[in-house]
């Protein structure tokens, strides 16, 4: 790969810059895979253009990854912004009462920086610092909120929402991950022109609710309903809602005009399947039935054959992207127009 060729001589100088300020082998690694002879690894982590580069905390691949220019100046510049502390330090109480309420926050209480509560506190940020706000507070400034031991408290989006308190081990990395992913993850996300990208890259099939934007009805009832029939699918496909007047391109290639919004589809990333009719949302298990014949094959099967002998199709197949490579049909285009198109336009533009 040519590309790749280009970049390997600046990947390695950028390597040796860090280097330099990071001698401790344990802070920073660089590595580099041939996907060649590795595709097992390229498989594994959903590598699919040549050069990527991804960033690993924890033995963990973050969601983001480096789309900066490709200089060894801007590779390092990168890695020191990856290295600042993700926590903020509350230095009186007032900076924790006066959080923006907009944003949704974590505040850890701790009765000092130098123990394994914080440290594991440190590990969960380093990783969602980019989905959560991050504070800390130390000694006597938390001693108000410490009355049974170090504590962790989530405070979600919204004036008047209530604290939630984590209940476990302050130790247990695992745990405290798997809460505070839970919190700071919405079950329901909203995809944009700034994370179409990224939301692609995490390999998933797309859920996706299309509704006007001030439409807030539909979507409380299509969280409600992915809370109540798919909680069990998370982790299989992504749950996510769309703004229709922003994303028209998209709903005409299903044949769709903000018009007829609200609309469930599934973007399976090589064809569209469109939720029969948006008042059966409430009809015990429909769309976890959905879901389910995506996963099957049965909306993959009904596309190419027609319905089922038996059965009446659960989703009607709009788009064919079979040729195309498995990728969304959300595709990002010059970040300056904030626009997507089909992969099956992409060349010609």
């Amino acid at each position: 790969c040519r590309f790749s060729q280009m970049l390997h001589p600046i990947f390695e100088e950028a390597s040796n810059v860090i280097k330099e300020e990071y001698p401790d082998k344990n802070q920073v690694v660089f590595a580099r895979v041939d996907c060649d002879q590795h595709s097992d690894i390229a498989q594994r982590y959903r590598i699919s253009k040549y050069p990527t580069l991804k960033l690993f905390r924890n033995g963990m691949m973050m969601k983001r990854e480096y789309r900066g220019q490709r200089s060894v100046t801007a590779i390092a510049d990168y890695i020191r912004q990856q290295k600042s502390n993700p926590i903020r330090e509350a230095q009186d109480l007032e900076e924790i009462t006066s959080l923006d309420r907009s944003r949704r926050n974590i505040v850890g209480y701790f009765e000092q920086k130098d123990s394994d509560n914080y440290r594991t506190f440190e590990r969960v940020a380093n990783i969602l610092h980019d989905d959560c706000v991050f504070l800390s507070a130390f000694g006597d400034i938390s001693k108000a909120e410490r009355f049974s031991g170090d504590n962790v408290i989530y405070k979600p989006p919204g004036e008047n929402a209530p604290d939630m308190v984590y209940l476990g081990s302050l130790t247990n990395f695992d745990l405290i991950y798997a809460w505070t992913q839970d919190k700071c993850v919405p079950l329901v996300r909203e995809i944009t022109f700034e994370n179409g990208e990224e939301l692609t890259e995490e390999g998933l099939p797309f859920l996706i609710l299309f509704h006007m934007k001030d439409d807030l009805e539909s979507l409380e009832k299509f969280q409600q309903e992915v809370a109540r029939q798919l909680i069990s699918e998370k982790g299989t496909i992504n749950f996510l809602h769309a703004d229709c007047d922003k994303f028209r391109h998209p709903l005409l290639h299903i044949q769709k005009t903000p018009a007829d919004c609200p609309v469930i589809a599934i973007d399976s990333f090589r064809h569209m399947y469109v939720f029969p009719d948006f008042s059966d949302l409430s009809v015990p298990g429909k769309l976890k039935q959905f879901v389910l014949d995506l996963h099957s094959g049965k909306l993959h099967r009904e596309f190419h054959h027609g319905p089922d002998p038996t059965d009446v199709a659960p989703g009607q197949a709009i788009q064919d992207l079979a040729s195309s490579p498995p990728e969304s049909s959300f595709q990002k285009l010059a970040p300056s127009e904030h626009r997507y198109t089909l992969l099956r336009e992409k060349d010609e533009l």
